[in-house]
């Protein structure tokens, strides 16, 4: 699983039926300390996440799974919403 944080809406009018019902969000990737890095991805959200909000995601088959048919076109898809984070200090 990945981290992310939901930066915007991806409007589609005409979506694969497995996608029927499910939201598009941007998410841009983000390290254990909320920094940024890569390039923001389209994913579908599973949960009813928001804007602003930091996530975790699935990518690449397991993504897939996460919706009721298995057989989709499913990249990445959002999972769970991140309450907190704690980190170990490493010197």
């Amino acid at each position: 699983m990945k981290l992310g944080k939901v930066i915007g809406r991806v409007v589609s009018t005409v979506k694969v039926p497995a996608f029927d019902g499910l939201k598009l969000l941007l998410v841009q990737p983000v390290d254990e300390q909320l920094k940024a890095y890569g390039d923001p991805i389209v994913t579908v959200d599973t949960i009813r996440s928001n804007i602003g909000q930091i996530i975790y995601y699935e990518v690449s088959k397991e993504a897939s799974m996460v919706l009721e048919n298995i057989m989709n076109p499913c990249d990445a898809a959002i999972v769970g919403i991140v309450d907190e984070i704690n980190t170990e200090n490493k010197l």
